[in-house]
């Protein structure tokens, strides 16, 4: 995978109460900071159509979430508001005050609970392919089996690839777009299947019903994004998780499915543009 887009970040790795976490820090440096935290199985790389986007308005901060990427290996539970404390450390690092949050999956999650938890922290939030229902029976099956299959491993094995390829790269991604459907195979094979495993029980499996925090939440500005493909957190799962948050914008995006800030970065960066736009204060 070429990096030659990550020229001009640094790349650091910040103490935290999860360890060392990797970050990459990058774009206009007096700009408002948006801050990125991908998906389970992603580190912060999978963020390069959207930095190369918003790095000429925004400082770009990209995350590598525990156990993934440069950072620490994940070797223990953790939840959401784990994160959510470990993000504030690493503002505090940087010298952000407030950030715009934007994340896919679990960090779409994340992004959704921050600014319940630190409001004084988020000058909007922007969740992507996320819920805050419990995970479903059949949500706790899988994710149990594959994370017991991925403990027993040293190394990722192939099979994790193909969880990935089914997860991620639905029915137009296979059709119409290779080089997405190439990565998400790929991209995984470099992950320590360990540290994976511990997300999995943390993260899908071990995540908390988080409607009735969300609806704490006010005067921050949320957008939450669907894809009508998704079929980790359908549309009818995210679109309850922005019913939760008072006054949040919720889009839809055809032809997408779980991963769509790699997926399809045009129709996330126009939404995030549009809705960035439409604040009283331009984040």
């Amino acid at each position: 995978m070429t990096t030659h887009w990550l020229e001009g970040t640094t790349e650091k790795l910040i103490p935290t109460s999860l360890g060392l976490i990797n970050v990459r820090d990058g774009g206009r440096r007096d700009g408002p900071a948006m801050v990125c935290w991908p998906s389970l199985l992603m580190d912060g790389t999978m963020w390069q159509y959207q930095y190369e986007h918003f790095a000429p308005t925004h400082r770009a901060v990209l995350i590598d979430s525990p156990g993934h990427g440069g950072s620490d290996a994940l070797r223990k539970l953790i939840d959401l508001k784990d994160c959510a404390d470990a993000l504030v450390e690493i503002l505090d690092a940087l010298d952000i005050d407030k950030c715009v949050l934007v994340g896919n999956s679990w960090g779409g999650m994340l992004a959704g609970v921050f600014p319940a938890y630190y409001p004084q922290r988020t000058a909007a939030a922007i969740g992507i392919n996320c819920t805050a229902y419990l995970p479903t029976t059949f949500e706790s099956i899988w994710a149990s089996a594959l994370a017991t299959f991925l403990s027993l491993h040293a190394k990722m094995p192939p099979l994790a690839a193909k969880a990935a390829r089914a997860a991620f790269a639905r029915p137009t991604a296979e059709a119409t777009n290779p080089e997405f459907v190439e990565f998400t195979t790929s991209f995984v094979l470099r992950d320590d299947p360990k540290s994976v495993a511990w997300a999995l029980r943390s993260i899908l499996i071990g995540r908390k019903d988080e409607h009735r925090r969300l609806n704490t939440i006010r005067n921050v500005p949320v957008l939450i994004i669907a894809g009508e493909e998704d079929s980790q957190f359908p549309v009818h799962a995210v679109r309850k998780m922005a019913d939760a948050i008072e006054g949040s914008t919720f889009r839809v995006l055809q032809h997408t499915a779980h991963l769509a800030a790699r997926e399809n970065p045009e129709a996330v960066n126009t939404e995030i543009d549009t809705f960035l736009a439409s604040l009283p204060a331009a984040a």
